[in-house]
């Protein structure tokens, strides 16, 4: 799939029998004293812990429940991000990129996965889709009847008839509506170009209307429920809008985070104004409004930081103390404590922040998210193990087995680890 070259066989009865051996020889080594005597075909997930995390949602109704959404499924904590389990019965996907939950009844919720070729541009297919669980992410049915195309890139429901949701897609037909919980749905795409949908929002006054930002970075409206589209572009560039959020207390005021930075309307849309002050990178993933100070928002931008603005975009100061990462790709409010917020990154997890982003701590006990594909163990000291991760994980090294793990990326310009070796006779050199 990734173009590598098949490794030419040895050539002595000696040479097969030693390359047969030997990976399981230090694969023994380095686990015997935690995986073998866990029992014969018993395996533990041993990291490393954080990942790519793509999607957060918090229960509206108990703020310490949260999931991500990762590269690998979806994980849940039930105290606030101290720990967490993945929760993946039933996902024929895991590539999950938007989580949703039904405001109603916050056991039901909603995932939407990608085909991983619909962004990076590998293989063919369109596997992916919307899942649903009714059972607070314990197990979860795949709801595609109606969908032409189940790469889907951004999901949002209605918060007064939960029953209404909406999925974007990658493919040509880009947008989905369903009135009847996610058991089938229909294209509504009167007016849409066609190129992938990033990002959705629903006024929350009136849910007929809501917006949609593409990959073409344009923002699209409609008044009646998705039946029809109109460009709300004025003032706007950039060509990709990846998030977009609407100020809960003036509906007519939304903001847009774009590949050319943060864009604010006043007007519904009809109009749209940078708003960047501040701002050292311009290409914003994620964006989130304080629903008590809706004055106050906050930004993710693709240099893994934070920004805060506290006068409606109209300034922002970074806010990273004790954050890494590569991207911030998703950003959680909790409701009933706005100081309390969540951070979702590539190569660091999740974060969390009890002071409104004046500090981070990484929250990622459980939380497996990275893909690995290489794995290279210290012949010398076979506690040593390195994983090369696939995406925007990077490097890894562990000195205890795989009982933690730290990043090693520094000096790393591509962040996508498919093989590693290690010199026998020195393995500080890898």
């Amino acid at each position: 799939m990734h173009g590598l070259a098949r490794r030419a066989p040895p050539k002595t009865a000696e040479h097969r029998r030693a390359g047969r051996l030997l990976p399981l020889v230090l694969l023994g080594s380095a686990l015997a004293a935690s995986t073998l005597s866990a029992g014969v075909n018993v395996w533990t997930t041993n990291g490393p812990e954080g990942g790519r995390i793509q999607a957060l949602a918090i229960d509206p109704s108990a703020p310490a429940t949260l999931y991500a959404g990762t590269s690998r499924g979806v994980f849940k904590s039930t105290n606030g991000g101290a720990s967490w389990t993945p929760t993946n019965t039933g996902l024929t996907n895991t590539d999950i990129h938007a989580l949703v939950i039904d405001p109603s009844a916050p056991g039901t919720l909603y995932a939407g996965a990608i085909y991983a070729g619909a962004i990076w541009g590998r293989g063919t297919g369109t596997s992916g889709g919307v899942f649903k669980s009714t059972n607070g992410g314990e197990s979860w049915t795949a709801v595609n009847t109606g969908l032409t195309s189940t790469s889907i890139s951004a999901l949002a429901i209605d918060p007064l008839t939960p029953d209404t949701l909406y999925a974007g897609t990658f493919g040509s037909v880009t947008l989905f509506k369903s009135t009847n919980a996610g058991e089938s749905w229909i294209a509504i795409n009167a007016g849409l170009p066609r190129n992938g949908v990033l990002a959705l929002a629903i006024d929350p006054s009136a849910p007929a209307t809501l917006y949609a930002g593409t990959e073409g970075g344009k923002v699209f409206k409609s008044t009646n429920g998705g039946g029809s589209w109109t460009a709300s572009n004025a003032g706007l560039t950039g060509p990709y809008v990846f998030a977009l959020a609407i100020d809960p207390s003036a509906p007519a005021t939304l903001y847009a985070g774009t590949s050319g930075g943060v864009f604010k309307s006043t007007n519904g849309g009809e109009s749209w104004t940078a708003v960047n002050t501040g701002l050292t990178s311009t290409s914003i993933p994620a964006l989130a409004i304080d629903p008590s100070a809706p004055a106050t928002l906050y930004a993710g931008t693709q240099g893994g930081k934070v920004f805060k603005s506290t006068n409606g975009g109209g300034s922002w100061t970074a806010i990273n103390t004790g954050l890494t990462g590569t991207y911030v790709f998703a950003l959680a409010i909790d409701p009933s404590a706005p100081a309390t917020l969540y951070a979702g990154t590539a190569l660091g997890g999740v974060y969390k922040s009890t002071k409104a982003g004046g500090s981070w701590t990484a929250i990622n006990t459980g939380l497996t998210g990275s893909n690995v594909l290489a794995l290279a163990i210290d012949p010398l000291t076979p506690g040593t193990l390195y994983a090369g991760t696939f995406l925007e994980d990077g490097l890894f090294k562990s000195t205890n087995g795989g009982g933690s793990w730290t990043a090693i990326n520094a000096g790393l310009t591509g962040t996508y680890v498919f093989a590693l070796a290690i010199d026998p006779s020195t393995p500080a050199t890898l």
